[in-house]
């Protein structure tokens, strides 16, 4: 139980991590990404599931990566997004909670679009904080990672296994 609980403990932290460092930087990072793979490797060796269902959790993970980096390679997104939902997808795998996390991913996704957007048109990048004026140049891209690392937690907490770990506390 331990194993499993340092392995969602670290899924949220990552998460978390994720919001903050696209936010103040642009960036996810890859050590990042890293742990969420790391983690996700030590809650299915500590787990009773079968290989077939970690296999399964594999292949999502690889098959949204192949997606996601096609989108990269568009221009449709940046990588350290593609890589961080291929992460999460293996977490999620084959299930609804998939479903859900790219559901709550796109409409805060979309609510972060239009609040940047909206203070790209009303104010001024010259805030003299760097994080900040980032923002606010229509140059650069959306921190994206926002609403992934905010769904990532959202579907995670209403996880069964989250739930019961959550119990003990």
């Amino acid at each position: 139980m331990l194993v499993l609980s340092l392995a969602l403990f670290a899924f949220l932290v990552s998460m978390a991590a994720a919001i903050v460092t696209d936010l103040s930087t642009m960036t996810i990072p890859n050590r990042l990404v890293g742990v969420v793979v790391v983690a996700y490797a030590c809650l299915a060796l500590a787990s009773d599931a079968s290989l077939s269902l970690i296999g399964l959790h594999v292949l999502t993970g690889l098959f949204v990566l192949l997606l996601t980096f096609g989108a990269f390679a568009l221009g449709w997104m940046g990588g350290g997004d593609a890589k961080l939902i291929a992460a999460t997808a293996l977490w999620f795998g084959p299930t609804l909670a998939l479903w859900d996390y790219l559901f709550f991913a796109s409409l805060l996704g979309g609510a972060l679009t239009l609040t940047i957007i909206l203070a790209r048109a009303c104010l001024r990048p010259t805030t003299g904080n760097t994080s900040v004026d980032r923002l606010l140049d229509p140059a650069a891209g959306v921190p994206y990672g926002v609403a992934l690392g905010a769904a990532g937690i959202l579907v995670a907490l209403r996880l069964p296994a989250m739930q019961s770990v959550l119990g003990l506390i």
